[in-house]
């Protein structure tokens, strides 16, 4: 359940609707996700993660798709359904096969399995992945 109240477009503050019909546009759509509707309560908040994600996300030396699938597993790493959600479909959206999402899952799975047995063993790190 969740902790604020999801903002129709009737209940926006002018800066917010600045903001979501700047998502419209950016995005091609007429819906605006649960998360910005949540965020709307504070119109300021609002517009800076969006710019923030707008350049993040936008184009870059690494191709949306792949952008998609770093998000997805940082949004595992972090327990966050509603992005692992948003994301897979995203990514859905932009290519990412049915083999692709098994491989990345597997990717993420190994990940944190070899992550946590090398902080638990406290594991120095070999000079030779150091940066110079």
């Amino acid at each position: 359940m969740s902790t604020v109240s999801l903002l129709s477009d009737d209940d926006l503050a002018p800066e917010a609707r600045a903001v979501f019909d700047d998502i419209r546009a950016t995005r091609q759509v007429e819906h605006v996700n649960n998360f910005w509707r949540a965020l709307a309560h504070d119109p300021a908040q609002l517009a800076a993660i969006w710019n923030r994600l707008k350049g993040v996300m936008g184009p870059g030396a690494l191709d949306p798709l792949t952008k998609e699938m770093i998000y997805i597993a940082v949004s595992a790493a972090n327990s966050c359904a509603y992005c692992a959600h948003s994301h897979t479909a995203s990514a859905r959206a932009k290519g990412m096969s049915d083999e692709m999402y098994a491989e990345l899952l597997a990717v993420i799975g190994m990940a944190s399995q070899t992550n946590a047995l090398a902080n638990a063993m406290q594991v120095p790190v070999d000079d030779a992945f150091k940066a110079t």
